[in-house]
């Protein structure tokens, strides 16, 4: 699900922001982006974000401004440089062709960082945590929003699917009153005169309603529907429950829909497939 927190808090003479947001994904992707010197944060800012998001792609970054802007790092290029010097003339000793690369550069100057007041994370720590349990707060709501708005539809087509399955239940005791006619019809055509009470005519009935019957396949797609339907108004995460619920309602559909002989049961057994498959397309993105 998609969702968006910002909040903003006072440390020391610096303004910290912290924002989270998220788009769809079936599984937890969860990524940060924050300032170095408090890596050593990631673990519990991740702790704390998993409380709030199981799913999607959910992105937290954190920045420490100050009066100008960004705090940045400073180097010590004088450091750096003599320290690559060294690295050249120890190189050359040991007869070692030694051409620096860009990462080689990357990491000798952070090595040589200048000492700077950047807030140590340990004293950052709370600040940072409460401020991002603030942003959490307000990107659950809007996430949560989305879902009111999720649960409207989801109750849409459950009630779309009711009618259909209802539709074969009505259809169904027909069937095979009219294949025994249909059935009746064709001897008729083929100058097969045969009684209604004739057994060969009786036994193929028998089998064909015996192959057509869903009796079984109805009583359980609407206990499924029943659970789908609890499991929308309960509380806690619903998303992988549902995913297991709508794969069966899908077994016993695509069951019907192999013992359908009636053009009527065919065209609710599409309808049906057809709602399941929107309803699956949306339950991948629920918590």
């Amino acid at each position: 699900m998609t969702g968006y927190g910002r909040a903003i808090a006072a440390l020391g003479s610096d303004t910290l922001t912290v924002q989270v947001n998220s788009v769809n994904r079936k599984t937890l992707d969860l990524t940060m982006k924050l300032p170095e010197p408090w890596d050593s944060l990631e673990a519990a800012i991740g702790e704390l974000a998993r409380r709030y998001a199981s799913r999607g792609k959910v992105h937290v970054q954190i920045e420490l401004t100050g009066a100008a802007g960004v705090r940045e790092e400073v180097w010590d290029e004088d450091a750096a440089a003599d320290a690559l010097d060294r690295l050249s003339s120890f190189a050359a000793r040991q007869g070692v062709a030694f051409t620096p690369t860009p990462e080689l550069l990357w990491d000798i100057a952070r090595a040589q960082r200048k000492p700077d007041d950047f807030p140590p994370a340990e004293a950052a720590q709370a600040t940072v945590l409460a401020t991002l349990e603030t942003a959490l707060r307000a990107f659950s709501a809007m996430r949560a929003k989305e879902g009111e708005a999720l649960l409207v539809d989801f109750l849409g087509r459950l009630e779309i699917l009711r009618r259909n399955v209802d539709a074969v239940a009505a259809r169904a005791p027909a069937v095979p009153a009219l294949y025994r006619d249909q059935l009746l019809q064709r001897l008729r055509t083929a100058e097969l005169e045969l009684n209604l009470e004739d057994e060969r005519v009786l036994k193929e009935i028998a089998l064909f309603a015996d192959r057509c019957d869903v009796t079984e396949e109805l009583t359980r797609l609407r206990s499924h529907l029943e659970q789908f339907a609890t499991l929308l108004k309960s509380d806690g995460e619903i998303g992988r429950k549902s995913e297991f619920i709508l794969q069966e309602i899908g077994r016993e559909v695509n069951t019907i829909g192999s013992k359908a002989n009636d053009l009527t049961i065919s065209r609710a057994v599409i309808e049906l497939k057809n709602e399941l498959e929107r309803i699956r397309e949306q339950i991948a993105n629920v918590e």
